[in-house]
């Protein structure tokens, strides 16, 4: 765990080292609070629904700009064999990469904290569900992110990694557009397939295991099938 944490501390490092991630960081704390204002002034409601849906879309485009480096850049530099032959294992690797980003994304969701405290002297929001969405959120970023160090694996071009993101994204999030299209099993599994319909219970204060477990057994599948990609080089 010693090794994990110190790779997590090393990657962090770096990308705090460079200036993408405080123009990511300031890029999207500024959009958000446009589109927060914005919403409450036009909805003259105390509640933050309708923002976690907002960041939700926007996540699509900001999270594979953050992931797309993580694991293409060491193969366009050609230090992914020396990573891969040093004492850390592949899965701790993968493990020390993700939680990085995490770290990263936490932090980001973290300072719009202080939105819940503008609605509350403003008006009586319901602290639960306010909770509960800040938890969604979290959770589909984490899945997101997941997603695009899958993707990263894939690929020594982190062009190629981002577009690939986009393109998972894309479908998890509007596959839900395409149930009129289809009825019974094929309209259901639409459905829970989507990212929408699983944060939407979240923003409306409504925790269940079937949403916690979409997004859990999401991120574990992509972790693994990251591992997998690691260990039989699917990059060369």
């Amino acid at each position: 765990m010693n090794k994990v944490l110190a790779l997590t501390k090393k990657e962090l490092h770096s990308y705090f080292s460079s200036p993408i991630a405080y123009i990511i960081l300031i890029f999207s704390l500024s959009l958000f609070n446009i589109l927060f204002f914005m919403i409450i002034d036009q909805n003259r409601e105390v509640s933050l629904r309708d923002i976690f849906q907002v960041m939700e879309f926007m996540f699509i485009f900001i999270i594979p700009l953050l992931t797309m480096k993580l694991f293409a850049e060491e193969k366009a530099n050609g230090t992914m064999e020396f990573l891969l032959t040093s004492p850390l294992t592949p899965t701790m690797i993968v493990l020390g990469k993700y939680l990085s980003m995490l770290i990263f994304y936490s932090l980001l969701i973290g300072l719009t904290g202080v939105y819940y405290f503008i609605v509350e002297y403003f008006g009586n929001p319901d602290p639960y569900s306010i909770l509960s969405g800040y938890v969604g959120i979290w959770l589909e970023g984490a899945f997101f992110i997941a997603i695009g160090l899958l993707t990263s694996s894939w690929t020594r071009n982190q062009v190629i990694a981002a577009m690939t993101s986009y393109l998972i994204l894309f479908l998890l999030y509007f596959s839900i557009t395409f149930t009129k299209y289809f009825t019974g099993f094929a309209e259901n599994f639409l459905i829970q397939f989507s990212t929408r319909t699983h944060l939407e219970n979240f923003a409306i204060g409504m925790i269940t295991a079937n949403d916690v477990i979409y997004y859990l057994s999401g991120i574990l599948l992509c972790l693994v099938l990251t591992r997998l990609s690691i260990d039989h080089r699917l990059w060369q």
